[in-house]
């Protein structure tokens, strides 16, 4: 059974459609990688996922319980949503809270597990991103690879069953990209499954069990990194790749 099962999903900002027909499944332990040129979706399609936006029409099912189905949306959308997390294009840290504080707010609010038991559980994700250090700095007191894996840790910390990554090295000068990857790259050694909206194709090609090719709200082509990135079947991905690669 597939962890997430994405269905004819459909999202209109006015009179732009965003997202038509999107479909698509995600299995336990696989790493997603999505691609495509600025404005095709990716980033609406992410946060729909964790009802960061609404979709207008179709389904998104976690196993067999169903976010939304048809449209309509559960009851108990927290409790599904609990089991992701989501790392953002621009860390979304809280600046009044140091690296630890930002780790241990989310469990601390919704009391899913003892306080002994989160701090040493924040003590634990801090080592694994190599930040054990700066436990107790703020936010702007970090670089931006810094706060990218304290963003990382945190979302870590809600044991998520998946975790979604909306650009998380756009952001970052070139030489701070790689200190992200490589946490990233360990996850999915760890077999975490994980949906990565990403323009970095060595990462692609090197991480990803599958690449997600999206243009124009649509998903134009998906199948095997070697076969996507290095043999695309479809005019549009051709082309894309063209102009990232020859950048």
């Amino acid at each position: 059974m597939s962890l997430v099962s994405i269905k004819q999903v459909k999202k209109s900002f006015g009179p732009l459609d965003v997202l038509k027909n999107v479909s698509f499944d995600v299995n336990k332990n696989e790493v997603v990688a999505i691609i495509g040129p600025s404005g095709s979706g990716k980033s609406t399609l992410l946060r729909s996922l964790i009802y960061l936006e609404e979709i207008d029409g179709g389904s998104i099912l976690f196993g067999d319980v169903a976010l939304v189905e048809d449209g309509k949306y559960a009851a108990n959308i927290k409790n599904i949503t609990n089991r992701m997390g989501m790392v953002f294009q621009q860390f979304n840290l809280f600046p009044h809270l140091n690296v630890k504080e930002n780790l241990e707010i989310a469990p601390k609010m919704t009391n899913r597990m003892p306080v002994a038991e989160i701090g040493k559980k924040s003590e634990e994700l801090l080592e694994k991103v190599g930040l054990t250090q700066w436990a107790n700095s703020y936010p702007n007191q970090l670089s931006g690879g810094q706060k990218q894996r304290v963003a990382i840790a945190r979302a870590l910390m809600m044991n998520p069953e998946i975790l979604l990554f909306d650009e998380p090295t756009s952001a970052l000068d070139p030489e701070l990209t790689g200190e992200v990857l490589k946490v990233m790259r360990d996850l999915a050694k760890e077999d975490m499954t994980m949906v990565v909206v990403t323009h970095e194709m060595g990462f692609a090609k090197e991480v990803a069990d599958r690449v997600v090719f999206m243009d124009q709200g649509e998903i134009v082509e998906e199948g095997d990194p070697a076969e996507v990135l290095v043999n695309p079947k479809q005019e549009r991905t051709k082309a894309f790749l063209k102009r990232t690669l020859n950048k």
